[in-house]
């Protein structure tokens, strides 16, 4: 490790402005991620700006429309107690990780951070979720950008996430068992006006909708109505822990078990 400064703001802006006035500070929200990061100094930012003590980011709602409304640094063991209006959501929040993890990291940190493996990333792009910041909303549709990468700009910290709370959903995942990230998650979600599925851990480019898969569960909310469909291995990762025919094939197993879990 090595020197760096840590700032623990108790209100939202002042965490804005302590980001914004330097271009080496970087926010810590549960710290899952970046303080590895820190250790092996792939990230060497001269100041930490911690959300954990920020309230007014933190905790679970419902709104005047009926979405779930979860704070940007509410933890996931947080969000496995308390989002029981969206039973998929709490049950994919409730196997991240071990309970050390679960107990620190946080949502507003895992979306921002956007690990092509992370689970959260699933469930906000399935849900259709609205991401608000500080300054601004953006829907889950335009958030993510890419392995690691999002629409969100310097400086700009997750504030909460809308979830609107569909008829229908579950989450499965096949988990690499010494991580538990997702070698290949599927989440899919019913809503009145159609089917949402979004795959995590498979794809080079990160989470993504099988648009075949929600097209085919529009018309027929089964899990045999995903037979026949498939993905190629193309543009899959492949590593140690599988190839990408391999990841390819677990996405149309994990959708078939989402629905017939939903």
């Amino acid at each position: 490790m090595y020197s760096f400064e840590i700032e623990r703001p108790t209100r939202l802006a002042d965490a804005v402005k302590l980001l914004s006035d330097s271009t080496e500070a970087q926010a810590l929200g549960g710290g899952q991620t970046l303080i590895p990061t820190l250790k092996q100094r792939l990230a060497m930012p001269e100041r930490l700006v911690s959300l954990s003590g920020i309230d007014e980011i933190r905790g679970i709602r419902t709104d005047g429309e009926g979405a779930l409304c979860i704070g940007g640094a509410t933890t996931h063991a947080e969000v496995a107690a308390g989002a029981g209006a969206y039973p998929a959501l709490a049950g994919l929040a409730a196997n991240i990780g071990d309970p050390a993890v679960r107990n620190r990291g946080t949502i507003g940190g895992s979306l921002a951070n956007n690990d092509p493996s992370a689970c959260y990333p699933s469930a906000a792009l399935a849900s259709g979720a609205t991401l608000v910041t500080n300054s601004r909303e953006i829907a889950a549709d335009d958030f993510f950008e890419g392995l690691f990468a999002t629409a969100l700009e310097e400086g700009e910290i997750i504030t909460e996430v809308k979830f609107p709370v569909p008829e229908k959903a579950a989450y499965k995942k096949f988990e690499q068992p010494a991580s538990r990230f997702a070698l290949v998650g599927v989440f899919v979600a019913k809503y009145g006006d159609g089917v949402r599925v979004a795959v995590t851990g498979a794809s080079e480019d990160g989470v993504f909708r099988w648009s075949e898969a929600e097209a085919a569960l529009s018309s027929d909310f089964s899990a045999g109505a995903l037979a026949g469909l498939s993905l190629s291995g193309d543009g899959m990762i492949s590593d140690l822990h599988g190839s990408g025919d391999y990841r390819a094939h677990l996405v149309g197993v994990m959708a078939r078990r989402a629905v017939e879990a939903a």
